[in-house]
């Protein structure tokens, strides 16, 4: 004989029922959705940050500090997080150096921004940017950072904003672990960005500073590295700054045999052009069309035989949101313009978002 026992019903937690409950009430949005209006930087959600101070520290460069989200998993000295944010209604991403002490107290993380001619994110962000600012985050990454055991001797080679990274590495105590040497190029003196603070730390003797003022004393030739710093070839060496510069650099140290101590960081901005339509390409399924900039871009992809997510039809929102790998699309809802390069992890709802110039999504 068979003896059925009841299944016991599952316990359902408060919690759990007064969601469902706001869940009838929010359709078809789902109380998520309000919760990511009402408290943007909490977890769960795409990683965010509050901007809390804007700083100058010259004439053209001014420090953001910014909350971030409870999704933030920290940073090394040297790493850069890439910054979206929204510039005359189109989205932008910019990769800028984290230049705060990993773990602070207070949770707040610094990137350090130079404006540059012509430069509409640089510039926003240095003069128009204010406290309070939602702002779109990206986890920290690259390997412009120090190895686990810290060499004897370093030296850096850094011009304009190059020197953003290295700060985060002096903020972190590297002075305290080694023989520094720094050599810097601006300008004028006053240009110097952080230039207080390195030449408290020249004075103090945790550090030698090398100040090298372009419209005084011309640019740097590297061969100069052997009266400024004789030794600079037994050192471990980090370069960060114009093109111009770490090709030399990268040319000298190649020449000299040693390019294995040499590290450099460089960022090569994609530039999108928008415009009205464009070739969509689906990258995981092979697939490219050429889409108005009136048809959504779920319709396109269906249409030319792609699998698109989507529960729009059935009253879900949110189902069709897929990775923009690098293009600009065109929100049909509003006219606003999203771009993104390669690694900013830029999402779009394919429902209401149209080709506005190439574009690759990644299905």
């Amino acid at each position: 004989m068979t003896t059925t026992v009841p299944r016991r019903p599952r316990k359902v937690s408060f919690r759990d029922r007064l969601l469902r409950l706001a869940g009838t009430v929010t359709t078809p949005l789902l109380p998520q959705d309000y919760l990511d209006l009402i408290a943007p930087l909490h977890s769960g959600v795409a990683l965010r940050g509050r901007v809390v101070a804007v700083r100058p520290e010259t004439r053209d460069a001014a420090t953001v500090v910014i909350q971030p989200g409870r999704g933030w998993r920290g940073h090394v000295p040297g790493q850069y997080v890439r910054l979206g944010v929204d510039v005359d209604g189109v989205r932008q991403w910019r990769a800028y150096s984290v230049t705060s002490v990993p773990g602070s107290a207070d949770g707040r993380i610094s990137v350090t921004v130079k404006a540059i001619p012509d430069g509409k994110v640089s510039n926003h962000l240095v003069r128009r940017l204010r406290p309070g600012t939602i702002v779109q985050l990206d986890q920290a990454q690259g390997d412009f950072t120090l190895p686990a055991a810290t060499p004897e001797r370093v030296l850096f080679v850094t011009a304009g904003s190059g020197v953003t990274p290295v700060m985060g590495m002096l903020r972190a105590g590297l002075a305290e672990r080694a023989d520094v040497v720094l050599v810097h190029s601006a300008p004028t003196r006053e240009d110097v960005i952080f230039g207080a603070e390195l030449r408290e730390l020249a004075a103090a003797g945790a550090l030698r500073l090398v100040e090298r003022h372009t419209e005084t004393d011309g640019l740097l030739d590297v061969a100069e590295l052997d009266d400024l710093v004789p030794d600079h070839l037994d050192r471990e060496t980090w370069a960060c700054g114009p093109l111009g510069m770490l090709e030399a650099v990268e040319g000298y140290w190649a020449s000299r045999g040693v390019v294995d101590r040499l590290h450099t960081e460089r960022f090569r901005p994609t530039v999108i052009s928008p415009g009205e339509g464009g070739t969509v390409t689906f990258a995981r399924a092979g697939v490219t069309v050429e889409a108005d900039g009136a048809t959504p871009i779920l319709d396109a992809g269906e249409a030319a035989g792609v699998l698109m997510p989507s529960g729009c039809r059935m009253g879900i929102c949110f189902g069709c949101v897929v990775p923009l790998r690098e293009g600009a699309v065109r929100d049909l809802r509003n006219g606003d313009l999203t771009t993104a390069v390669p690694g900013d992890g830029v999402l779009i709802q394919t429902c209401v978002s149209a080709a506005a110039g190439t574009c690759d999504i990644e299905l």
